[in-house]
């Protein structure tokens, strides 16, 4: 899950994907804004086939909260 979240990640800011963390922060330090970050949301909804709740999402501030976060989705 990590690996591919990473992939879709560096279609909306320009950083490396090795330089892509767990602990990486979407707003602080990958450079996304909020319409990127449901952008981001959205594409993940469609490629993993789940449905994301808004207020959980707002909760999500790493990479890792977002890989757990899907994980749970996908059980």
């Amino acid at each position: 899950m990590f690996e591919q979240l990473k992939e879709l990640i560096c279609n909306y800011v320009d950083i490396a994907p090795e330089d892509i963390l767990p602990e990486s922060r979407f707003i602080d330090d990958l450079g996304f804004n909020s319409y990127d970050f449901m952008s981001l949301l959205g594409e993940l909804e469609e490629t993993l086939d789940v449905q994301v709740d808004e207020q959980e999402v707002l909760g999500l501030h790493t990479v890792e909260d977002a890989v757990k976060y899907l994980e749970t989705l996908k059980k």
